[in-house]
């Protein structure tokens, strides 16, 4: 049925709750055959809530780029997020949203970003020397907490890695969003298990940071240093940041900086651990690259290692969707969307597209070598616009060190599953352990 002009095609599901029973079963299967039935702009509804998915690249580049300020993050992440994150970078808008980003921003210029490198590369060292030859390794354990530790170290000058509050309110914010259980969808204000769980480990994560805030203002100012922390601690003191939107970024730093990058880590080991031949050549680019460690200088070197990466978070990108809600009545495509219509932009969809990729299934680095007619946002991992995230160059060094950092010292191979179940929550998480066991190399030495 054609909507030429008006609102795009789809599917309103049962009475009262809409495709929200769809979406529970599997959210991920959902919105390929949304694209598939209808299209890449396609219309569903939950629980009342009208929204549409986004699988269109220059739809996506309209949203996020070129009418940006048409679109707002909406009442689905708000609601959602907002007892977490609520007046941090992630969620706030307008005035409140540009103040914070300049006041950021000077912690991930490239000039500081480079100064990260050796804290990242420690501390892979350091998880690195308790692997043994032949040892088996949970990846997704090991990289997670190898970066919580990687943040508190650069971006909070504190230790975390023994705190259990950063993990234990991540696990329960895992929990609360796993679209896999139909509780998911319903309001936090629901009192199930679940949500009381996530209620509890949100707290318990509140007067964490208030703690780190505290512990830092009784520094003498020339004795805090210039990480984000520190910087955000005197906007507080200065006025510029109220105490709420201080605690919110932080929490918005502690799970999103770490848990995304873990992931991202976690696949990318997925994938050469699958194939062997690609483990191989980012090796001898390393090899040939890096002399006793790995250092700043030669990220931009590593271009076959940054390609593995790309590749791997075009297959499983750790953020499988990003929300928008239309602030006006807007024209996308040949569709008119009303104002306060939900609009999800699913990289996972788009970066699956043959219409955009050959042989989209396969993990091929190769494919981000040299030019290439797709459009920009057929490949979105980590947003874009105005809003991209702004620990992108971050994540990505600290992903480029790590590969680096244990391909020199280690081979490995898979002895898991090689096509995991994955867990579609608040991030795209594997369903089961990833396995690994690793072989030491006899002709290198440690970092």
């Amino acid at each position: 049925m054609s909507t030429e002009g008006g609102y795009p095609p789809g599917d309103g599901g049962l009475p009262v709750v809409g495709n929200t029973v769809e979406l529970s079963r599997d959210i991920l299967e959902f919105y390929e055959d949304l694209r598939s039935e209808y299209g890449p702009i396609a219309s569903y509804r939950v629980f009342g809530t009208d929204a549409c998915m986004v699988a269109d690249p220059e739809a996506i580049r309209q949203i996020l780029l070129e009418d940006h300020d048409a679109y707002e993050k909406g009442d689905v992440l708000t609601r959602s997020l907002g007892d977490a994150m609520g007046d941090g970078l992630f969620l706030s808008a307008g005035e409140q949203w540009h103040r914070q980003r300049t006041r950021m921003q000077p912690a991930f210029y490239r000039e500081r970003l480079d100064t990260y490198v050796p804290a990242m590369r420690d501390t892979a060292s350091q998880l690195l020397d308790d692997w043994h030859d032949q040892a088996v390794i949970e990846v997704n354990d090991a990289m997670t907490a190898m970066t919580i530790d990687v943040l508190g170290r650069t971006l909070f000058g504190v230790d975390v890695a023994d705190e259990p509050v950063v993990t234990d309110a991540s696990d329960a914010i895992l929990a609360r969003f796993d679209t896999n259980r139909f509780w998911s969808f319903l309001p936090d204000s629901v009192p199930t298990p679940t949500n009381r769980r996530y209620r509890r480990e949100i707290k318990r994560l509140r007067e964490f940071v208030d703690g780190l805030a505290d512990q830092r203002r009784r520094r003498p100012r020339e004795e805090r240093g210039d990480d984000l922390l520190s910087i955000l601690v005197g906007f507080v003191e200065s006025g510029d940041l109220t105490m709420s939107e201080f605690r919110d970024n932080l929490i918005t730093f502690l799970f999103a900086g770490h848990e995304t990058t873990a992931l991202g880590l976690t696949y990318t080991v997925l994938c050469l651990a699958r194939h062997p031949d690609e483990q191989e050549r980012i090796r001898a680019e390393v090899d040939s690259v890096c002399d006793e460690s790995v250092t700043a200088a030669d990220l931009p070197e590593l271009e076959q290692t940054g390609r593995a990466i790309d590749e791997a978070l075009r297959l499983y990108p750790p953020v499988y969707l990003f929300f928008r809600e239309t602030a006006r009545e807007v024209e996308l495509a040949e569709y008119r969307i009303p104002s306060g219509t939900t609009l999800v932009l699913s990289p996972w969809v788009v970066h699956r597209d043959s219409a955009w990729w050959d042989d989209p299934q396969t993990y091929r680095p190769d494919r981000f070598a040299g030019e290439s007619d797709r459009p920009e946002y057929a490949y979105f991992p980590f947003g874009g616009g105005p809003r991209h995230c702004i620990g992108m160059r971050f994540a990505r060094m600290e992903m480029k060190t790590v590969i680096a950092s244990i391909l020199r010292r280690y081979e490995f191979e898979l002895v898991s599953d090689p096509d995991p179940e994955l867990i579609a929550s608040s991030n795209l998480k594997p369903a089961e352990d990833i396995e690994i066991r690793v072989s030491e190399r006899a002709s290198t030495t440690s970092n």
